[in-house]
């Protein structure tokens, strides 16, 4: 099993953040993974995205170019540029909170997750990335929700262990989602 998943948006829509979660969930469970973050030239508000591969074999590269799995997209710019970049089959999940059109490929499974909805849902507008970090993890079962948990911690620091409930309702609100 090989994901290669490229995660796109605005700066400060946290696409980093779930990819180093992503990437560090792998390495909890024994995978081989990569991360390789891309930024526009303004962190806040420029572009940002983050291309990681999780797999059982060792990697190759860590770069995907037209042989990506799956791709996360917070927003327009994000979905127009990365779509291309997807296999045949690939899974495309749309932040249909920001993405009001439709991909031009039709080859792809695409996913429409209103993320920025289900996350103020829970309070906290800041967990879209969660949201659609947990989609991802329902539709490829790329990681465990657990290891993505355990991986906060680790990643974020024990100071922000208060946030684990909050980002784990987040999870399993992307997941329930991807199920519809």
């Amino acid at each position: 099993m090989e994901q290669k998943v490229i995660m796109a948006g605005f700066g400060g829509q946290g696409v980093m953040a779930i990819g180093k979660l992503l990437a560090y969930a792998g390495m909890i469970e024994g995978k081989n993974v990569t991360w390789m973050p891309s930024y526009g030239p303004e962190m806040r508000g420029g572009t940002a995205n983050c291309a990681v591969v999780v797999s059982e074999e060792e990697v190759g590269s860590p770069l995907i170019s037209k042989d990506g799995t799956a791709a996360i997209v917070m927003n327009l710019p994000s979905m127009v540029k990365f779509e291309k970049e997807l296999v045949p089959g690939g899974k495309l999940i749309i932040n249909k909170s920001l993405i009001d059109v439709e991909p031009e490929r039709k080859d792809l499974d695409v996913y429409y997750i209103e993320a920025n909805e289900l996350a103020l849902e829970l309070g906290n507008s800041k967990v879209a990335n969660m949201v659609m970090l947990g989609a991802y993890l329902e539709i490829t079962k790329a990681v465990e929700i657990e290891s993505v948990l355990q991986a906060f911690v680790k990643v974020f620091g024990e100071d922000k262990r208060d946030l684990v409930p909050l980002n784990k309702e987040a999870l399993l609100k992307g997941a329930q989602a991807a199920k519809k």
